[in-house]
This record gives structure tokens, sequence and C-alpha cells, in this order.
């Protein structure tokens, strides 16, 4: 039998049959061995024989051309050494038929895709058999190979393969399903978008009739008539629309095209390109009913739109309210350009718009000036953006009447410039406040610091106890002017702070050393607890300062003489933690979220025990606030104290350079000194002029500033302590001109007065003061300023 019949038309090597060579005679034998030795030597087939231990013991010369080898070199080697093939696949060496045929004593052939590996390298793809030779006994003596050079075959066959992946790979890269139907309307093929569009497999469509597929959906009586007419009548047929419901698909909308082809080999056929269109109908239908959606949004929007051409600038469309606005019907508008419909004031300007909505394809004003031909004036807001419809470039403009918002605008502004004129009153109103409620505290507290020098020689306790009630009294209303001028300064802005790297210990510390003597007066118990290391923060120093004494003082206040307060910090997760805690009256659930509001009280009674503005807690959530941290408020409720949480974010602390001890000029402790001391308080003139007479200076008073200009220019004093607000010439323009005079350059200014805003404060450094101190002033910082060294 044939080795492989797959491949019609093409002759196989045959496969020889078992040889016997018995009964035959000498003469008759040899006659017979020469007929076979001519015979397989002029075949076109290479031919190979073996001795029983599969030794080689002739090859023709086909063979030997095929191998490489010589029957003189191969005559007894090995039919391995000779005959060498491996698998044209795997490239693994393949068992000889020889071999084979030895061991099993029958007839092989081998399958296709064999590879003939020759003496020098050279391969050659072969079909090859292999049979026993056997003797008179029947016992296999040799065997004989057949094998020939099917290379052509097989680059033939190869070319047809790559034809017909080519051919099928340009059907299946179709995105519309695709039909080969024989004359009998059979399928002969389909490509990969068909079997994927109708989920059906290969195994249920090649070679069933077209009207079977999908259990009969195709069975449409004019697809059919169609079809069947195609090769009668060499018909063809375009564009033929099937609208089918099919069960896994649903209903769905089909294109369909059919043309006959006629090949000899293959007969009849006829080629059936299937098309969905379900969607691109459905986006059809999409479109037009988005176009009527935007013709009626258009014509009935609230607001004006316009279609220009982009290129001219000319006025394509425009809806019914734009036609209403201008006063024109689009019959009028058509064809004009922009600044001829009163939107732009002239063609430059008109130029000068479509150059950039052309350049950047969208332009915006909001406020666009127009005026009707009816002479009416209003103001529009303009916007404008290009894009493409129906292959041409247009500019779609919506204009909206903003007359009532420009009103509304007006009205605002005018309202914020009253407010903010009304915030500026205030905040003069209440330095002004601060300045008249300072002046009268000046000369009370130089009254006590004079009655104190008095105690020393004199023992009173009525007078020592009256003096301490005034300085307490004193000291709080000043705090009370101070913090709401501070609240004023930090909601409108007007604060400075000053953001340095610092230790919040130190600070919590210093405050805590502070309040000492208000705890002491209300006899609390107060507990200090501080981390052993440094907890940096970045912050204002003095601010933060005041943080913790706001805390402080309001638990102080709140909280019953004898009762405890808990001042704790902690620096962890980044964080530095401040807890101020009290056993005081506490807060109650609905006051909770309020408590730091401005003017929030919790005592809210007609005696009002603790007494004060609500300023301080509030005052502490701004601080802390505009220093990056948080504030926090808890309570148990009433009766059950009250606990304040200051958190700051914890930052690495300063790298310390050692510096070299500088020590700073120091006027003698003991030294006196000529002292000008100005202002017009007479009381608080005298006042602070007998506090410095006691302490042994020289002083000089002036109550006007003309007085104070005089007695300085002709009494050189050492220190002036001068006022601001005085008649006749304040105090900025007293120092800048006695900065002007060189015989004045090293006496030092001080301002004494009872504007403490930050902007008073740089106003009498530009003015050429050396210092500013704050009505009432301390005796302490007098004295402090007066042992400073001069300029």
């Amino acid at each position: 039998m044939p080795i492989d019949e797959r491949t019609p038309g093409i002759k196989k090597p045959p496969v020889p049959a078992v040889v016997d060579i018995s009964g035959r005679s000498l003469p008759s034998l040899k006659a017979s061995h020469d007929l076979l030795r001519v015979t397989l030597t002029s075949i076109g087939d290479g031919v190979i024989t073996t001795d029983a231990s599969s030794r080689v013991t002739f090859l023709n010369p086909v063979a030997q051309r095929l191998t490489g080898w010589t029957q003189a070199d191969a005559l007894g080697l090995p039919m391995e050494s000779v005959f060498h093939i491996i698998n044209e696949s795997t490239r693994q060496t393949v068992e000889s038929p020889i071999a084979r045929a030895l061991k099993a004593g029958v007839a092989v052939g081998l399958a296709n895709h064999t590879i003939l590996v020759a003496k020098d390298g050279s391969e050659t793809t072969i079909e090859d058999s292999a049979a026993p030779v056997r003797d008179e006994k029947g016992i296999v003596t040799g065997a004989v190979l057949v094998f020939r050079d099917v290379s052509e075959r097989r680059r033939q066959e190869r070319r047809a393969d790559e034809t017909l992946a080519y051919a099928q790979g340009i059907l299946d890269t179709l995105r519309h399903g695709f039909l080969v139907l024989d004359g009998k309307l059979r399928v002969k093929s389909a490509n990969a978008a068909f079997y994927r569009k109708f989920q059906v497999a290969e195994k249920d469509t090649v070679n069933r009739l077209v009207y079977e597929l999908g259990g009969g959906e195709w069975n449409i009586p004019r697809l059919r008539t169609l079809l069947e007419e195609i090769i009668p009548n060499n018909n063809a047929f375009e564009d033929f629309e099937v609208e089918h419901d099919f069960p896994q698909l649903g209903r769905r909308i089909l294109m369909l095209n059919a043309r006959r082809l006629k090949n000899e080999e293959a007969g009849e056929r006829i080629l059936m390109v299937i098309e969905d269109v379900t969607d691109r109908r459905a986006a059809d239908q999409a479109l037009r009913d988005s176009e009527i959606r935007f013709r009626r949004l258009f014509q009935f929007a609230k607001d004006g739109i316009m279609i220009l051409d982009a290129n001219t600038g000319k006025i394509i469309d425009a809806n019914s309210f734009m036609c209403g606005l201008l006063g024109q019907e689009l019959t009028e508008l058509a064809g004009k350009e922009l600044y001829q419909i009163g939107l732009f004031k002239d063609v430059e300007e008109n130029k000068a718009m479509f150059e950039k909505l052309r350049k950047e394809g969208y332009v915006r004003y909001d406020h666009l000036p127009v005026q009707t031909p009816g002479g009416k004036s209003t103001s529009v807001e303009f916007v404008s953006n290009v894009y493409a419809e129906d292959h041409r470039l247009v500019a779609q403009c919506n204009v909206r009447d903003i007359s009532d918002r420009v009103r509304l605008e007006e009205q605002v502004k005018a309202q914020a410039a009253a407010l903010a004129d009304q915030s500026r009153r205030k905040d003069e109103f209440l330095a002004m406040l601060s300045h008249e409620l300072r002046n009268p505290l000046a000369p009370i507290l130089s009254a006590t610091h004079l009655l104190k020098l008095q105690e020393n020689s004199i023992e009173n306790p009525v007078q020592q106890q009256s003096r301490e009630v005034i300085e307490r009294q004193v000291a709080n209303l000043t705090r009370i002017v101070s913090d709401l001028l501070e609240v004023s300064r930090v909601v409108s802005g007007h604060i400075q702070l000053r953001i340095e790297t610092v230790d919040f210990c130190q600070i919590v510390r210093h405050a805590h050393e502070a309040a000492g003597p208000l705890f002491a007066r209300r006899q609390q118990k107060v507990s200090l607890a501080l981390p052993k290391d440094p907890v940096w923060v970045n912050g204002d120093a003095t601010r933060l300062e005041q943080i913790v004494m706001n805390l402080l003082d309001n638990a102080i206040k709140y909280t019953d003489e004898g009762g405890q307060i808990a001042l704790e910090l902690e620096g962890s997760h980044g964080r530095a933690g401040l807890h101020v805690r009290d056993s005081g009256i506490g807060i109650a659930a609905e006051l909770l979220p309020c408590v730091f509001d401005l003017f929030m009280q919790a005592d809210r009674s007609l005696d009002r025990v603790q007494g004060g503005l609500g300023l301080g807690l509030n005052l502490v959530q701004r601080l802390t606030k505009m220093q990056g941290g948080t504030v926090e408020a808890h309570s148990e409720g009433s009766g059950k104290g009250s606990e304040f949480v200051v958190w700051l974010p914890v930052v690495a602390g300063p790298v310390i350079v050692a510096k070299s001890p500088v020590t700073d000029p120091v006027a003698p402790p003991g030294e006196l000194l000529r002292v000008l001391v100005v202002d017009d308080n007479v009381d608080a003139c005298n006042m602070l002029t007998m506090l410095l007479e006691q302490r042994g200076h020289t002083v000089q008073k002036a109550y006007t500033g003309l007085v104070a200009l005089e007695s300085a220019l002709s009494g050189r004093p050492d220190v002036i302590l001068l006022d601001i607000g005085l008649p006749g010439m304040n105090g900025y323009e007293i120092a800048r001109r006695l900065r002007q005079n060189p015989a004045m350059k090293n006496t030092r200014l001080v301002a004494l007065t009872g504007y403490g805003t930050s902007e008073d404060v740089v106003l009498a450094r530009e003015a050429g003061f050396d210092a500013h101190l704050l009505k009432p002033v301390d005796l302490s910082e007098v004295e402090k300023l007066l042992k400073a060294p001069n300029r």
C-alpha cells in the first residue's frame, strides 16, 4: 500500500514486497540479480539494501546523490550512518524504516515531513518505505529501502497552504460577515466575523444549506428568491435590507450584498457579505432626534445664540431670543458681522476678537456692551467657540443679557464698600476707644506705684489693700481693652506674626510663671507637666504665650477658689498637644459647639460673677489657626470641669551655632538721667513725673506738642517719654523734627501712647522712636528703658 494517500495526483514510492530468493538455479539467480541491479540503478527513486545486521550492501545512483555517499564508501557501514533522517517539525532524529522492517519482519512506511540529512549536512525532504528480504527458509537476510525527493511537492503544498491562509486572513479581518455558497446554496466557508456575530460554530455552518442555519432563522422568503436567481440569471444584488428577529441577537437590521463567482475547479460559487446596520440605523435616528431637540433648544433658549461662519465671521443663524435682544429678524441679521449688529464698537475690535477666536478656539467677554438699532444699551456675557459642523468650521456665540446681574453686582459693590467703611470706622473707633480708656488708666497706675513707694515708710493695711485692689482692677481693665483691640485686628487681618522655630515647653513655662499670682490669689492648686526634651514648633512666641495665658485665664476665671487646674504639654506623632484642664463649672452640651464664638460666655446671669466680654477663647482659636494649629474644647457637662487642647505641628529643632558672648553697653544701674515727660493728660503727665522724680531722675514735663519741642531742644534730655496724640503738634511730627537735629541724635525717644496697633508701632519706628510703650505702662518697663544705652 502507498505510504500516504492524502495528496491526490502525486505518486508515492512503492513499498517493496518481501523478497523471496529461494528455489532458483544459479544461472537463473545470477540473471535475475543482474536484472534487478540494472533496474534499481535506472529507476528515479533512491534504493538502499542492507544485510540482516543493517549494514549497507547497495546504493543506487539516486541514493548516492541524495545521501552524499558513494557505493564504495557506504558498503558495510551501519544504515544509520548513511541514511540519517529527522522529523521536519521537531528536528528530532527518526528511527530508520530499515531498522523497523528488520525488527518486525514486515514492510514499513513513514508519514510525510521526514528530512534526510546528507553526508555534507544538506537537507532533503523525502518519502520512504522499507521491506525485509527473506531466504528460502523465510529467514530475514536483509532489507531494501526505497525513498524519493519530495522537496518540490512540499514547496507547492506550503505555497498552497499560505495562499489559503492569506485569503482566509483577509476574510477574517472583515468587520462584516462573509459566506461562500455553492450552487445549491450550501455554505462552503464563513469568516470569523460571521461566527462571532451570529454566535454559531463552524461545524453547524459548513456544508449546511443557508436556509437551515441557526434553526431556520435565515429562511427569509425574499432573500431565498434573490439567492436562487443569482446563478441561473447571472444576477447580483446590493444593499438588500433585511429586518429580522434572531433568537439569540434580538431584532437586527442587515444589509446584504451577493454576486456570482464561477470557478472551473470548485464550480459555481456565490459570495455574500452581511453587514449589521442596526446600530448605524439607531445612530442615524438618534442624530435626527438630536437635531430636532437641538433646534427646539436653540429656538426656545433663554440666552441668545448665533452661528457664524468661522472663516468670514458672518452670521449664519440666530435664535429667537437673540433676535428679540437685538430687535431684528433673522433675515436682517444673516450675512452681517458682529460689529454691524452692535456687539463690537467697530470693525477693528471685531477683527481682533475673531483673530483671537481663530487662534485659541475660544473667547469670553464678561461685560460686553451692546447697542441695539433702537438706541438701547445693555450689558451681555459673550462666549464663543469654534467647532466643525457639516465639514466646515463654525463659531457658536452664546450671548446672555446680564443687565440684572450688573445691577446686583453694583449693589453688592456698594454694600461691600459701605461695610468696608463701617469696618474701618469700627477699627478707628476701637483704636480711639482703646486710646481714651488707656489714657485715664495711666495716671491711675502711676498713682498706685507712688502709693506703693510710700508703703515702705508707712504701714497702713487699709491703704495697702486699697492699692492692690486698684492695681488688680486696672490690670483687668487693661486686659479687656487689649483683648477688644486684638480681636478687631485678628478679624480684620491686620495682625502680623513673626514665625520662627520656638520651644513650646519654654513658652508654657513662662506663661505658668506669669499666671502664678493669679493662681495664688484664688488659692487654686495648679500642676505643670512638661516633657524633658524641648518640643519645637513654628510660631510667634508672643502669640503662643498669649494663647496659653488666655486658656489659663479662662480656667482661673471659671474655677472656684481652691479648685484644681492642670497644665500639660505632650509631643507625639508629629504633634504638640497643650492640655488645660480645670475642675470648674464646666460647659453645657448645647454651648460646647459655640464656645469659641465671638462674645460667647457660659455665664449670662445678671450678676455676671466672672465678667469679661467673651473674647479670650475666640482669640485662642484664631491665633492657633493662623499658626497652623487647631484647638478643641471638651466637657462632660455643667459642674464637671472642662478641658481645652491646642494642637500644633512639631518641627525639627534649630541648629545651635555657638556665638561669642557679646556684652551690650548698659548704663550703670544707679545713673540718674534727664527725662522729658510729654502728655496732654495732665494727671498722667504729673503722676509719671512724680514717679521718676522719686527715683532720683531730673524730670521736665510738657502738655502740648510745641512746648515739648521747645523743651527738648533747649534742655536736651537723655530720654523723652512722648505721647502721640498731642494738641498743636503730634508725637510723630515732634520725633521727626528732633531726629533732623544733629544735637538730638543721642536722645532716646520712647512713644508712650494709647495707640497700640501694629500700624501704630510701624509709624512710631518710621518717625524715629526707639521704643513703643502702651498705656498704662508698668513702672518696671519704664525703668528698663531708662537703663538701656542711648543711641
